[in-house]
């Protein structure tokens, strides 16, 4: 019997760790990190022969367009100014350009020539450029910008006033019944129109010089090509000259003295007052 108590003791000793094992505290959670950023977005599945779509975002430009008006001037020295404003109005027409006005004077080495261009102003430096290429030297040049951007607004602005102010001057002339009020309304009406058409006639000004950039060019001949002596100069010539000039002293000389003698009564009269109030002054 005691040896059974034994046993039942035996075994209650051994259960009992084990059971505390099984009921022992379970370890705290780890905490999960916090959720990635959601990767870009892919293309659409593409079916078989299909193409790709993607969706494209436009974000608003807050790069607003200027209108710019520019314009050079260049002094160049060529070897022959005729041949250079000939290679200049080519050059323009090669750019899409044209020549505004142009002149040559001058004889021989002693020419000189101008002439101005206008042409698109994206093609502006290339085109000055090509100038610089066609002188022996260039003697000057400036270039000057000039921002229309607020005045070409600002006219806009006016063109829509005005055009509404014309639709209501129309609006009213409809209704008009009296031949005053119909003559008061025209006549504004009229003032408006002028107005309207001042503003675009403006606005196309603005349009036109920004878009193509004036260049103007003073052209003169190589300082080294100048001969020594002047094309046309001849000693007889000169000789001829002076005789002139002689004979042009001495024709003066002698109308000189002819006024003298008809007018001898006025100042002959006046020089012998002088004469006789002096002598009376010394006596």
């Amino acid at each position: 019997m005691k040896r059974l108590i034994i046993g039942l003791a035996l075994v209650m000793l051994l259960l009992v760790p084990v059971s505390c094992a099984a009921k022992a505290p379970e370890p705290a959670p780890m905490p999960y990190p916090s959720p990635a950023p959601e990767p870009a977005p892919y293309p659409e599945a593409v079916p078989p022969g299909g193409e790709e779509t993607y969706h494209v975002v436009t974000l608003p430009s807050t790069a607003e367009e200027r209108m710019i008006v520019r314009t050079g001037e260049m002094s160049l020295v060529i070897k022959d100014v005729t041949q250079g404003c000939d290679d200049i109005a080519r050059l323009a027409a090669r750019f899409d350009g044209y020549v505004v006005s142009s002149s040559i004077w001058g004889e021989e080495a002693e020419m000189r020539g101008w002439i101005s261009i206008r042409i698109p102003d994206e093609k502006f430096e290339l085109a000055l450029t090509e100038l610089r290429n066609l002188a022996v030297r260039v003697k000057s040049e400036s270039t000057s910008s000039q921002d229309v951007t607020e005045e070409y607004i600002d006219l806009e602005s006016r063109l829509k006033n005005a055009e509404a102010t014309e639709k209501q001057y129309l609006a009213l002339l409809e209704k008009a019944t009296d031949v005053e009020d119909i003559l008061r309304i025209y006549e504004s009406l009229s003032q408006v129109r002028q107005e309207i058409e001042q503003i675009k006639g403006r606005m196309q000004y603005l349009e036109r010089t920004s878009s193509m950039s004036l260049i103007s060019v003073q052209l003169e001949p190589e300082a080294t090509a100048k001969p020594l002596v002047r094309a046309g100069w001849s000693a007889l010539e000169a000789l001829k000259s002076a005789v002139r000039g002689i004979v042009f002293f001495g024709q003066w000389l002698g109308t000189l003295a002819i006024w003298l003698i008809i007018f001898i009564p006025v100042w002959g009269t006046i020089l012998g007052i002088i004469l006789w109030r002096r002598r009376r002054k010394k006596a």
